[in-house]
């Protein structure tokens, strides 16, 4: 399969990765600014890497944007020629079918992509959504390419990649801060900033490792931690309290599903 790749940074480059992994052979790689890494992985693997759209010479199956919503919008009408014959998958969020149709042709066959920052290591999950032309074997490319990253889950109405956006493109970061927000707790209580950090990120790690290895819901996980009148009670009776966790989550899950909606 001839793929070609519009962008290769850290999303772009961990699918690339994934593709060298999978046996991808015919790739090609559109960055006008290359890293040194991708340089030597390109010279070493064979991959065609040049600097414009304008010098990919040969038309690929698959075309894989994977560039700002700020570029894609710039650059979407170059895209037209590639979009006539290829599958065009977009992972720029807040950047709506509608408006990649119009930039490249009502006929392009089209599916968006939001993955997220942990598919740099192989542990994503990305939400997929086909629009209307795309067929059965178009989605099974675009599950073989993305899966790269790590799971995949096909969304019936496109709004939804909104909300995948809010829970799993930007979920990441709310796991990020959570971790600095327990370091600065284990500070405050006494631990040096060094072994705060360390406790608080094996933590955040290790629960997320056992919450993919475990097939029990999280309530069922969290309630196996919790004994009764002890410690960790008594911490769930701050955060589970009726202006706690839950309520925080919903709103910022709100906020990031209200600003996806703003960049279309």
């Amino acid at each position: 399969m001839n793929v070609l790749l519009i962008g290769a940074g850290r999303m772009g480059s961990a699918l690339l990765r994934g593709w060298l992994k999978s046996g991808v052979k015919s790739i090609a790689v559109v960055e006008p600014k290359p890293s040194l890494e991708l340089r030597r992985l390109a010279k070493a693997k064979k991959i065609a890497l040049v600097s414009a759209l304008s010098k990919v010479k040969a038309k690929p199956a698959v075309c894989v944007v994977a560039v700002k919503p700020q570029i894609l919008n710039a650059e979407a009408a170059v895209l037209a020629a590639f979009a006539r014959s290829s599958l065009m998958i977009s992972i720029a969020a807040g950047t709506s079918v509608a408006t990649l149709s119009k930039a490249w042709n009502r006929g392009a066959r089209i599916i968006r992509a939001m993955p997220n920052m942990p598919g740099a290591i192989g542990q994503g999950i990305t939400g997929l959504y086909a629009a209307q032309g795309v067929t059965s074997g178009d989605r099974k490319k675009a599950v073989w390419l993305l899966s790269a990253l790590g799971g995949t889950e096909w969304l019936a109405k496109e709004g939804l990649i909104d909300s995948v956006t809010a829970v799993s493109g930007s979920g990441p970061a709310y796991v990020f801060l959570f971790a600095e927000a327990l370091t600065a707790a284990g500070i405050s209580e006494g631990l040096s900033t060094v072994q705060a950090e360390k406790f608080a990120r094996a933590t955040v790690a290790g629960a997320g490792a056992l919450l993919a290895a475990d097939e029990s819901p999280a309530s069922a996980l969290r309630e196996a931690v919790t004994s009764p009148g002890g410690t960790t009670a008594a911490a769930l009776s701050v955060l589970m309290a009726e202006d706690g966790l839950a309520p925080l989550v919903k709103r910022a899950v709100r906020a990031a599903k209200k600003r996806a909606e703003e960049l279309r």
